[in-house]
């Protein structure tokens, strides 16, 4: 056979080949492992990072700008006097074990939330709730006993996704949703598998058929996977000094987004010494903030001098009211009557928290402050020890979730923190439906605790995303958290 020919039968016969099927499977790395599968029940961010909108679905949803959009809810209306919210559902939703989803759903889920007995971790979104109504199957009305400025904006958060009366107490283990993926398996210790929901009520909103989320908590583990192709993606990699090399990379897109958590390290101003104001002024006084940042995550971060997300538009930069100044930490140590201060501070084994763990050891060091680091497992040790029995000095952890500077209003919250000003601050905010004037008292919440330091309030965690340069469609940034591949698809 002649070149010629033989040129001609190869290309005919590559014609007969079909055109390369663009990829339908993703997996996705992540630090940590949820210690379950229901966000309504219990408060680690892992739990949403796998489950929101993959597997549940709320009312409404927030979308990559941070802005609530229409879900299970087509459209609202709400009363001139801000107390009655009118919802109108989507039509032919199911549950992924084939029931159908209605307003009954809906009223289960919140009214489950509120109950006193409820372990959901954000309550106060359906504080304000006085009733729910279901005057139809897709009508449901809820009214509530005071205004709240924020009340659509609380309902897109993982902790206010709806759950059927059939399925909610094994959610846990085997979550069953309204969302575009169904729960396939869970190996413990290792990965959490979702397939493709064929009966999804938007119908080829979803291209990928299977998705997979690895947990891998060491640092240099998660870059070795990403190299190797056994993750095709890292929304929020461990191992920011790397970071740039995937930056550099062109099998990768590396970027460096933001989200909503302030890192800080909690005090327990239940404890002597941290019930004296002077005391937490000093630590803070000690603490560099750039140089922690540098230290910690190579220059990305923001540092913080309140907390509360420098997304946010009511954000007021405060570093400069309680700033790097180590002769007064050690005046105020020594006024408070605690020099050589021996102190404990537990830390979870993700990477931000040990490294600026050491770096907070060695600043506070140096006005005569002794801090023991003792690692401790997260999130059920942790969750434990610290959340639940408030047992330690000081922590340090990013508190992920959008606008929560309300937790420092909560009594039983594990900074045991009280400040009656503070708390009338946070509670007009909430009522208040005037977006100026809530903003202005969201400012005036923030100096309290920026004066007050009831934390050492550190940086903004950077969302250092990095995956695989065909995909397409995950979040650059997290305007709450997720993991959110309900838009993702590969290049083909």
């Amino acid at each position: 056979m002649s070149k010629r020919i033989l040129a001609a039968a190869l290309l005919f016969s590559a014609s007969l080949v079909p055109a390369y099927a663009a990829k339908t499977s993703l997996v996705v790395g992540m630090p940590i492992e949820p210690p379950g599968l229901d966000p309504t029940v219990a408060a680690p961010v892992a739990i949403r990072e796998v489950t929101w909108v993959n597997l549940y679905e709320g009312l409404v949803r927030l979308d990559r700008t941070g802005k609530v959009q229409p879900l299970l809810a087509k459209s609202w209306e709400v009363a001139p006097d801000g107390l009655t919210y009118t919802f109108k559902l989507q039509d032919g939703v199911k549950f992924h074990d084939g029931s159908t989803f209605d307003s009954a759903d809906v009223k289960f889920a919140f009214d489950r939330a509120r109950d006193p007995k409820s372990t959901n971790a954000q309550k106060q979104i359906f504080a304000p709730i006085a009733s729910i109504e279901t005057p139809d199957p897709s009508t449901v009305v809820i009214k509530l006993k005071e205004t709240s400025g924020n009340f659509l904006y609380y309902l897109s958060w993982g902790d206010a996704v709806i759950v059927a009366p059939e399925t909610a107490e094994n959610n846990k283990a085997n979550p069953v949703g309204t969302g575009p993926f169904k729960f396939k398996s869970w190996t413990r210790g290792d990965r959490v598998e979702l397939v493709r929901n064929p009966d999804y009520w938007q119908k080829d909103k979803t291209k990928l058929e299977t998705v997979t989320f690895r947990f891998i908590n060491d640092a240099q583990a998660q870059v070795a996977a990403l190299r190797a192709g056994d993750v095709d993606a890292f929304p929020n990699l461990g191992a920011p000094e790397l970071f740039a090399e995937f930056q550099k990379d062109a099998r990768f897109k590396a970027v460096a987004g933001n989200t909503e958590g302030e890192t800080v390290a909690g005090l327990n101003s239940a404890k002597k010494p941290f019930d004296d104001p002077r005391v937490r002024k000093a630590l803070m006084h000690a603490v560099d903030r750039k140089a922690l940042v540098d230290g910690a995550y190579s220059g990305f971060g923001r540092p913080i001098g309140s907390f509360f997300s420098p997304n946010h538009p009511a954000f007021v930069d405060l570093t400069s009211v309680v700033p790097y100044d180590p002769e007064k930490a050690k005046a105020l140590l020594a006024e408070a009557g605690a020099s050589n201060l021996s102190i404990t501070i537990k830390t979870p084994q993700m990477a931000y928290a040990s490294r600026s763990a050491e770096l907070l050891s060695a600043m506070l060091a140096e006005v005569g402050v002794d801090l023991k680091i003792i690692p401790t497992e997260f999130p059920a040790k942790w969750i434990e020890e610290v959340f639940k029995n408030k047992d330690y000095d000081v922590t340090i952890v990013s508190h992920t979730e959008p606008l929560d500077i309300d937790i420092f209003a909560r009594d039983t919250y594990y900074f045991n923190y009280k400040n009656d000003k503070f708390k009338a601050a946070i509670s007009d905010a909430a009522k208040t439906t005037d977006e100026k004037a809530r903003f202005a008292k969201y400012a005036e919440a923030q100096k309290i605790l920026a004066e007050d330091v009831p934390a050492l309030f550190l940086f903004q965690l950077p969302k250092l995303g990095v995956w695989n340069a065909k995909v397409k469609g995950l979040w650059e940034n997290s305007p709450i958290p997720s993991n959110d591949v309900t838009e993702v698809t590969w290049d083909e």
